[in-house]
């Protein structure tokens, strides 16, 4: 397996920010002491597919995204372009609302936890006698977090504590707008046979229109659970297509928040695997055939 490339400089561009995933990768907020190889080009690639298709799953909401171009400014230096292809991409500089927009599908993870000790799923009230894995019958739930700064931990909060950050003025909107991607990218993921269980989004806003943008990344298996729709089986933990194969190995191995820690071989390949799996089963293509076309997807209306 090919060596990760886990940091870089780029000379020529001054740098604004580092995100605790962008570089290396983390779980329960910690990050691990190596790197998942083409970790960084299958979160690009992925988040790249959803922005072009979101808008045609959600015709009726004129959908806003910050991405531009895979393509490299004439900036950056020829020698940088086979390390960055892929791995980057061009967006609109906009501001950024202080909130992990979290939308939750299927009671998994933390969520199953909270509902074992209080029937409640972020203090909201569930039904008693739900099962591990068991779709919300509620439908699809807004469990917002903050979005902490580096170092520190998210806090899950209530729709009412978000509406408070980020005020009343936009709270509702990014709370609708959440929850409609949600249910676009679940039943377009289930056509591909993976079950969307839960996913986060991050918002900002185009100040000169008033707009609320998509930002970040997108329903990657970094932001998102994953599950094969064909294993799936309510009353038990699912197997994943997203890191929750390393966060499993790091509770086995009673390495849960520590620091330092890296992760094995078998690891390390399996995790790939996994998130290659999901990118293929998502985008109907394969993994050389994308890098070979730079990235470019032919999006079909979805109205």
């Amino acid at each position: 397996m090919s060596s990760a490339i886990t940091t870089f400089e780029i000379p020529s561009l001054t740098k604004l920010a580092s995100g605790k995933v962008r570089e290396l990768i983390s779980a329960y907020d910690v990050i691990m002491g190596n790197g998942i190889p083409s970790k960084g080009q299958l979160l690009t690639l992925i988040s790249t597919f959803w922005f072009k298709l979101l808008p045609t799953l959600l015709p009726d909401t004129p959908l806003q995204t910050h991405f531009l171009t895979l393509s490299l400014p004439s900036s950056i230096p020829q020698s940088l372009h086979p390390t960055l292809q892929n791995r980057s991409m061009v967006v609109r500089r906009l501001k950024i609302f202080p909130l992990e927009a979290i939308v939750r599908g299927y009671l998994s993870g933390s969520a199953w936890k909270e509902y074992q000790k209080s029937f409640t799923l972020h203090t909201i009230p569930l039904p008693s006698g739900l099962l591990q894995s068991q779709a919300l019958p509620t439908g699809p739930l807004y469990t917002p977090s903050t979005k902490a700064e580096a170092g520190a931990n998210d806090e899950n909060i209530s729709p009412a504590q978000a509406a408070e950050i980020v005020g009343p003025k936009y709270a509702e909107r990014i709370e609708k707008l959440a929850l409609s991607l949600y249910t676009a990218a679940r039943d377009y993921a289930l056509t591909k046979g993976i079950i969307i269980a839960d996913t986060k989004f991050e918002f900002g806003l185009d100040e000169e229109t008033d707009e609320i943008v998509v930002v970040d990344e997108v329903l990657t298996p970094d932001s998102s659970r994953f599950w094969p729709a064909d294993k799936y089986e309510v009353g038990r933990e699912q197997e994943s297509f997203d890191k929750q194969y390393l966060r499993n190995w790091l509770v086995q191995e009673g390495l849960k928040g520590k620091e330092g820690v890296s992760m094995p071989e078998e690891v390390v390949r399996g995790t790939a695997e996994r998130y290659r799996e999901a990118f293929e089963k998502l985008t109907g293509r394969g993994w050389e055939t994308t890098l070979h076309l730079n990235g470019e997807f032919e999006i079909h209306s979805h109205a």
